[in-house]
């Protein structure tokens, strides 16, 4: 009987040891960490092959490749239980060819921005905006512009920064901050979805918008860095926020440890290549943002932009510091601050 006693204090003990080292354990766990280990070089890969494939057909505005490419960008968030924002049907964001064309002075046909919506669990109101554009340029003289790294690279990294952010709610550690996943049309024509967003139909009040954090293009080498290829150009991080700016840097200190080459933030920068992707409209709006990119290389916006010449282990560190950056911003105690914004008025 004795002997019964003392194995089943033993066990007890044991028991609530257990029960305690899992529990510090838990305390322990970088929640950030767990869910970025989701972003892989394998499914990135996976998706790129398919959505920078000739099935696609370059993805050119209006076209029936970008139709392709928007079905198929639905068909994920449909997949992984992302919703779409409220009063948007199918997660299409509709663009009358009417306004198109009017915008980039040529002919377009009608279009859609892609668009998923993960809601804050105590700051819902509150939106961080991770956008892509998933356009290029379609089919000329025969050829496919299949764009995998422009900008492929950045549609398939936003979709496994979703479902990591996807991941933390099913768990129950869901974002304070709402996050709205934004894949915009028509940037090879003029930035036209992301005007179409911030100038005509903001799904969200731009005044409740955080930031945008803008990809594109982060998946190839330049020529400026052959030799050290764990980098990526930031763009605009210290623009309009000082606390945005800071955020990044110790986030990447932390976590990755990239290169952070800010060449093409220089204002004299003769590429200007702050005011050529989307994170502009959002800028323009005095909202903070960081353009995230790779710099140009021998294919760029040629038929050879290829989804065989991607870094794929590149892609992913590259991809899991934009997740952990919005980690970061998300579950801040306070938004940040515009310090820096230069014009005044009232947001949409």
């Amino acid at each position: 009987m004795k002997k019964t006693l003392n194995i089943a204090l033993a066990l007890t003990f044991m028991a609530c040891s257990s029960y305690k080292s899992t529990s510090i354990q838990n305390l322990n766990t970088d929640l950030a960490q767990t869910y970025a280990a989701s972003i892989t070089a394998k499914d990135l890969g996976k998706h790129l092959f398919i959505y920078a494939s000739d099935q696609f057909e370059g993805r050119d505005t209006g076209e029936p490749g970008q139709k392709k490419a928007v079905q198929y960008l639905r068909n994920f968030y449909s997949s992984q239980d992302i919703i779409s924002p409220t009063g948007v049907a199918d997660y299409f964001q509709k663009i009358p060819a009417e306004w198109l064309t009017k915008q980039g002075k040529v002919e377009l046909k009608a279009s859609e921005n892609v668009v998923a919506f993960i809601k804050g669990r105590e700051k819902p109101n509150e939106i961080i905006v991770i956008s892509a554009h998933l356009d290029h340029e379609g089919v000329k003289n025969g050829k496919i512009y299949n764009g995998a790294d422009d900008d492929g690279s950045g549609t398939v990294a936003m979709l496994e920064i979703a479902q990591a952010f996807k991941k933390a709610v099913n768990a129950g550690k869901g974002p304070k901050r709402s996050i709205l996943f934004l894949h915009v049309t028509a940037e090879e024509k003029g930035l036209l979805g992301s005007k179409y967003y911030t100038d005509i139909e903001p799904l969200f009040p731009l005044k409740n918008t955080v930031c945008n954090l803008n990809i594109d293009m982060i998946g190839r080498i330049d020529e400026r860095h052959k030799t050290d290829p764990n980098y990526v150009y930031l763009i605009g991080s210290d623009k309009l926020s000082s606390e945005l700016h800071n955020i990044s840097e110790a986030v990447n200190k932390k976590y990755m440890n990239i290169n952070l080459d800010y060449k093409y933030n220089d204002k004299n920068d003769p590429n200007r290549f702050y005011y050529r992707s989307d994170h502009y409209n959002f800028a323009k709006n005095n909202i903070p943002v960081i353009f995230y990119f790779n710099g140009t290389h021998k294919d760029y916006h040629q038929p050879t932009d290829t989804p065989d010449k991607i870094n794929y282990s590149l892609l992913e560190n590259r991809t899991r510091l934009i997740f952990y950056t919005a980690w970061k911003i998300a579950n801040m105690d306070k938004r940040i601050i515009a310090d820096k914004a230069i014009i005044k008025k009232e947001r949409k």
